[in-house]
């Protein structure tokens, strides 16, 4: 019997699923834990940036 040749496995990324791209969800978790700020407060953040995110996204 021959073996198939093995395919190296595809990575997966931690933002699969995600809406946003990793480029505004980091920034965001930054923001959020490093300088204790509310979800509101990063979400006035994210728009002075010109997303439009609401708090409760931010949360989730």
């Amino acid at each position: 019997m021959r073996r198939r040749p093995t395919r190296p496995p595809v990575p997966v990324s931690e933002f699969t699923g995600f809406r946003f791209p990793p480029e505004v969800i980091v920034p965001a978790v930054r923001w959020y834990l490093r300088y204790a700020l509310s979800y509101r407060d990063v979400e006035e953040l994210l728009a002075e940036r010109g997303l439009v995110v609401d708090h409760v996204t931010v949360y989730r």
